[in-house]
Parts: C-alpha cells; sequence; structure tokens
C-alpha cells in the first residue's frame, strides 16, 4: 500500500528513540548454523553506519528480538546500541519496560519489525516502519516501507528518513565528507 509522505515526514521529525527487530530487518532472517551449532548473522555495513548516524544525532537506538544470540550482543556492542532485548517472545513489555527506562512515551518511538511478534509495539508506536517482504498484516499498519530488504540496507534508509525529516542528514554526513 502506498504510503502518504508528508504523514511519514511529520511522524519521523518527532522521532527521539527507534527500535529494530534483527531477523529480517537487520539480517536477511535466514537462520545459519554450522555442523557444531554454531549461529553465522550477516549483518550490513550500510545499516551499521546508519545506526551510529542516527545514535551520533542523539537518536536512542535499541534492538528488541525475539531469539537469544551472541551475534547480535557482539553487534549491538559494536554499534554502541545501549539497549538490547533479546529472547522476547511478547515485544510489548519489553517496549513498555524501554519506554520507562527512556523516559520517553511511546508516540516518541519509532519501531522497525517484518512479523508479526512485532505488531503490539508496531501499533504503539508513533512511526512503524517496515521492509518490503514483511508479513502481510505487518505491511497494512506500518507507516513506512524501506525499498531495500532486511539485511540489505532497509534500516539505513529508516534512518536516513529520520535523519532527514529532523534536518540532521547534512551533518550528519558532514564528519565524512572531509
Amino acid at each position: 500500500m502506498p504510503h502518504d509522505a508528508e504523514l511519514v515526514t511529520r511522524l519521523a521529525s518527532h522521532v527521539k528513540a527507534i527500535i529494530f527487530d534483527v531477523d529480517g530487518v537487520l539480517t536477511d532472517g535466514g537462520l545459519y548454523r554450522s555442523d557444531d551449532g554454531q549461529e553465522f548473522k550477516r549483518f550490513h555495513s550500510a545499516d551499521g553506519l546508519g545506526i551510529r548516524m542516527l545514535g551520533d544525532a542523539g537518536i536512542k537506538i535499541a534492538v528488541i528480538t525475539g531469539r537469544e544470540s551472541d551475534v547480535v550482543r557482539h553487534r549491538c556492542k559494536e554499534l554502541q546500541i545501549e539497549h538490547l532485548v533479546q529472547g522476547a517472545k511478547d515485544k510489548l513489555p519489553a517496549f513498555e519496560t524501554l519506554c520507562a527506562e527512556t523516559g520517553l512515551s511511546a508516540k516518541e518511538f519509532a519501531y522497525m519489525g517484518d512479523d508479526i511478534i512485532d505488531l503490539p509495539v508496531m501499533r504503539r508506536v508513533g512511526l512503524a516502519l517496515t521492509v518490503p517482504d514483511a508479513n502481510t498484516e505487518v505491511a497494512e499498519v506500518a507507516h513506512w516501507t524501506s525499498q531495500r530488504t532486511g539485511g540489505n540496507g532497509a534500516a539505513r534508509q529508516a534512518c536516513e528518513l529520520i535523519l532527514k525529516s529532523q534536518d540532521l542528514y547534512q551533518s550528519a554526513i558532514a564528519r565524512y565528507m572531509i
């Protein structure tokens, strides 16, 4: 469904924090395992830079995921993501705790998810974001859909959307334009 660009820009201009799901958003959703059970995930470097630029601009970054993974823990540490909740089979309580910890209202958050486990939070936040191959119900709730798929730059597009809507994009990239 086409989104109202003016509405999306207005909603994004009020975002003070963003939450990302992992599988299907920060990754391609594939679950890779070696013969000895070791888990692997592929992250996109452009997403990482977008997350860092958003954090450097003062937007709080969080990850809430339904699975437990050392790989995710390492990636969040690498990107200096302060708020990480893993193993959240019901993401709404984790979101409510995050609101309390940050002192932000639900409407000051954006959330990027792709499957039905993300719906309760997506319905509460000010800006609901998704990827083009998201579950149908998620696509119907989302205010905005990235052009890129999960693990392939979708998070970067969401970061740039927020930065641009708050007139922070040029200053975010200026340090790289030397």
